[in-house]
């Protein structure tokens, strides 16, 4: 079932804003009228509304060869002088999930951080950095000899929801379900915490989409997601 978005006072509606202004406001660069997290952790980005002043802010926050990548139910106010690539998303959210069975699933810290890079980089879910896995709570699955074979982890978090991210697969084990159980994992814990989870996917990634379809997870709403960058 696919819901339609309401007016714009929803907070997952500028999931970035809201995280960097509450939870994750620890993380941010910038200020009252623009924020983006420390470019260790992810590269997103937000103003506060949608005025000139804020505009003006969000662009004084992206340095000559930097990018950024905006997140909004609406196509948001693009400052001047900038590249920007949109693409379409789709943000949806969790109905209840039942937990996986099985004990191989395990946490993943700091002690596994290049690990997690290394699987990010070859198999590329989404931004990811040498500290993208302290935004949130990871989990893995090795195989006998230790070696990391998939993950999944949390990135956003604002009040009453947190984002499921980070879910990817080595080449050599996929076809074994691993994105599902650790996608279900994760999802089944932020419920277990008396918050909601949710997630974001390109719109035009139908495999994914269905698979977040079949885990329990409806779509909310379409997204712009638009990458800024300013030339060197």
């Amino acid at each position: 079932m696919r819901l339609a978005c309401h007016a714009m006072d929803h907070p997952l509606d500028r999931p970035i804003w809201h995280a960097l202004a509450t939870h994750q406001a620890h993380l941010a660069i910038g200020g009252e009228a623009a924020r983006r997290y420390h470019p260790d952790y992810a590269m997103f980005a937000a103003a506060a509304d949608r005025g000139a002043a804020a505009t003006a802010a969000l662009a004084a926050l992206i340095a000559p060869g930097d990018a950024v990548i905006l997140i909004e139910r609406e196509m948001p106010a693009l400052p001047p002088g900038l590249a920007a690539t949109t693409r379409a998303g789709v943000q949806m959210v969790a109905e209840p999930v039942t937990a996986p069975d099985g004990d191989d699933i395990v946490p993943l810290g700091d002690a596994d951080a290049a690990e997690m890079l290394a699987l990010a980089t070859l198999t590329a879910p989404g931004p990811f950095f040498a500290r993208t896995h302290q935004l949130g709570r990871f989990v893995g699955v090795r195989d006998a000899g230790g070696r990391l074979l998939a993950m999944a982890g949390e990135r956003l978090h604002l009040p009453g929801w947190r984002e499921v991210s980070g879910v990817c697969t080595h080449p050599d084990a996929r076809g074994q379900g691993l994105a599902a159980r650790l996608t279900l994992a994760v999802a089944a814990r932020i419920l277990r915490d008396r918050e909601t989870p949710f997630l974001t996917s390109y719109a035009d990634n139908a495999r994914a989409i269905a698979l977040y379809e079949a885990l329990g997870f409806r779509r909310r709403c379409d997204l712009a997601v638009v990458r800024l960058e300013r030339p060197a």
